[in-house]
């Protein structure tokens, strides 16, 4: 069983999130913990009025509260493989950054990067300035991985939802899981 933690923060782009977990749940090796903050909650509500939060969470096979932070997901005994947190706050961001473990998600990330296990945020804000940049940076420097949520237009989208399926298939692609949600660039047609 590969474990896989899926954070949603208060920022625009839940649907990342919802779309990694529904990828992640129709395979049956994958064991999918979520932890979403309050703010990622509204967020999603406010986005994607089709998703009620009692549906985004039966995605997952387990759900842990934001203030749990005595759950399996905080302490580095508890085996996982990477985490995501697709959309990534800059308030979260900032607090991992910082090592503030001041909630579930942010403990949860903590632990990721203390473990030296894979940590992917799909930071969502723009434009930047110099204090989201800086938290970019520490994050990377100590072996998290920044994604922002920036899709390519190679593939010829048709829908919104194929510019979703190319950002999370880019997260796929980090976490080494094989998916056919965008095909792979080789080169332009007829090369």
């Amino acid at each position: 069983m590969r474990r896989l933690v899926v954070g949603i923060s208060g920022a625009s782009g839940a649907i990342y999130g919802i779309r990694l977990m529904q990828f992640l749940r129709e395979r049956p090796e994958f064991e999918v913990h979520l932890v979403m903050t309050r703010s990622g909650g509204v967020s999603l509500r406010l986005e994607n009025p089709d998703w009620e939060l009692s549906r985004v969470r039966e995605l997952a096979h387990k759900v842990h509260r934001e203030d749990d932070i005595s759950a399996s997901i905080a302490s580095g005994s508890f085996a996982v493989e990477a985490m995501v947190v697709a959309p990534c706050s800059m308030r979260s961001l900032g607090a991992i950054a910082h090592g503030l473990s001041d909630n579930l998600l942010t403990r949860a990330a903590d632990v990721m990067l203390k473990e030296r296990r894979k940590l992917i945020l799909l930071t969502r804000e723009m434009p930047l300035h110099a204090v989201h940049i800086k938290n970019m940076l520490a994050v990377t420097e100590m072996g998290g991985i920044i994604m922002p949520p920036m899709p390519g237009f190679y593939h010829q989208p048709a829908s919104v939802m194929d510019l979703v399926d190319f950002v999370v298939g880019k997260v796929l692609d980090t976490l080494a899981i094989p998916h056919s949600l965008v095909p792979p660039w080789t080169g332009p047609p007829g090369a």
